[in-house]
């Protein structure tokens, strides 16, 4: 099940009620240190020196703890207690070029800012510019505030692993550059997390045995419609990365309609999906269960040709709609049809035209922007995309999706997601089970870009659409 993402109380009583079980720091603490060997071992490669720094609290504990499980990397264990008097130590032994660096100088419970003393080892770790894995906290980043504690100084890592469950200071834009890939250790001996929240954060396991297995005797019938409306003269291809991406979830049908100006060159690189031309007056199959409308509809002459008949979509059909890309300005606030679902999928510059906002507004308080823009338009699935992108609506639980890296940020990832969402949808989902329908179909749009980036640096955006649905 997802998990919450807690603030430091929240945590310190979870702990407190873990040791009224009789379990031990002790146990934990080695647990922790196992799971912070586990993904060391994981970024470095074989015979790739690893610095553990570690300082005098439970983090440096922690850190310390990883030292039994790395029998398989050299090891040099630094204890930095007195800053000035360890910060040579600590240059010459930056100055090996370690493949890793462990930082387990502060955790949850620095809440003063920091002697320039510390300021110093800090930034040396940081000049370095070398792969850091924070254990539960960027050291010098308060878990609360998402500041650091002194202006500008924080480890600046590029994982960091959080003990039990993501903190809440993590998980801001602001704090971004220095938390790097946040990332849970679970299983480290801590009773079920007893907090409850507002955010909760996506785990590969909430989806074990998920997708239902189909039934066995299904046909394409069963399995859903799915019509797209996408591209225009320029952007075919976004048409075709989300029809591609569609098929990845496998509806029993899926049908583009385009604008006659790219039609060949569209419907060449399709084979199993049905093409057609979008008109006006065009009345879709009476078979259509879900619609996506946006992928590359962005030449300048189709806002006058196409928003009437697709705000007249969003407001009145009873099918699924999704709305993504130029689609997203076209649309009408106000109530929709009754029981009806509705996907948007902004970015954040689109979730800011959406509000009438900045994207700087929208990056300092995303959940309250998913809220907003669910309310106005009639209650809808908003996934607001980016680092740690966000599913929710205007009342109940927002989820944080946990996969996903930098190398997202090419040309037709939203398309691919948009397609590969509408996809699933297709499906009757019943709609108690649209959001977890949703998160999946996000979940593995990010886990796919994980696995191409492990196997290989110069993937593509159709190398992803390949892999959508492969993780587990």
């Amino acid at each position: 099940m997802s998990i919450p993402v807690i603030s430091i109380a929240q945590m310190r009583e979870w702990e407190r009620a873990t040791w009224e079980t009789g379990q031990t720091e002790a146990d934990v603490i080695r647990r922790v240190g196992e799971k912070i060997a586990q993904r060391a071992l994981q970024l470095t490669p074989a015979g790739g020196a690893i610095l553990i720094l570690a300082g005098r609290g439970h983090n440096g504990d922690d850190a310390r703890a990883a030292r039994e499980f790395l029998a398989q990397r050299p090891v040099e264990v630094l204890d930095i207690i007195a800053p000035e008097k360890d910060l040579p130590a600590l240059e010459r032994a930056l100055a090996q070029r370690p493949a890793l660096v462990i930082d387990g100088l502060f955790g949850i419970g620095l809440n003063r800012p920091l002697a320039d003393d510390w300021k110093a080892v800090i930034t040396a770790v940081n000049r370095a510019g070398l792969p850091v894995l924070a254990v539960d906290v960027p050291s010098g980043l308060n878990a609360d505030t998402s500041e650091p504690a002194s202006p500008g100084t924080a480890i600046e890592a590029a994982v960091t692993l959080t003990v039990g469950a993501p903190k809440s200071g993590l998980l801001a834009p602001v704090a971004w550059p220095f938390v790097g890939r946040l990332e849970v250790a679970r299983d480290v001996g801590l009773i079920p997390c007893p907090a409850t929240g507002e955010l909760n954060w996506i785990l590969p396991e909430d989806f074990r045995d998920f997708p239902p297995r189909r039934f066995a005797a299904g046909h394409k019938g069963t399995f859903g419609h799915l019509a797209i409306m996408a591209g225009s003269f320029g952007f075919h291809g976004a048409a075709v990365l989300a029809a591609r991406a569609a098929q990845r979830a496998q509806p029993g049908l899926v049908t583009l309609f385009t604008q006659e100006s790219v039609y060949h060159v569209v419907a060449s690189q399709l084979q199993a999906v049905m093409v057609g031309l979008w008109t006006p007056d065009l009345r879709l199959p009476e078979t259509v269960s879900s619609v996506l409308i946006g992928p590359g509809l962005a030449a300048p002459d189709l806002f006058e040709v196409m928003s009437h008949p697709l705000r007249r979509l969003w407001r009145d059909s009873l099918l699924t709609v999704v709305a993504d890309a130029s689609a997203l300005g076209w649309l009408p606030m106000g109530l929709t049809a009754r029981n009806a679902v509705r996907v948007l999928t902004p970015h954040p510059g689109e979730a800011a035209r959406l509000l009438n906002s900045t994207q700087q507004q929208v990056q300092a308080d995303r959940p309250q922007a998913v809220r907003e823009i669910s309310r106005r338009y009639g209650n809808c699935w908003v996934v607001l995309k980016g680092h740690q992108t966000l599913i929710g609506r205007s009342e109940g639980e927002i989820f944080v999706n946990s996969s996903g890296n930098p190398h997202l940020a090419q040309g037709g990832s939203g398309d691919a997601l948009a397609g590969y969402l509408a996809g699933w949808l297709a499906q009757r989902p019943p709609p108690a089970d649209v959001g977890k329908w949703i998160r999946f179909a996000v979940w593995q749009h990010g886990a796919a870009a994980d696995q191409l980036q492990s196997a290989r640096p110069n993937w593509m955006m159709e190398d992803l659409v390949a892999e959508l649905g492969n993780a587990r």
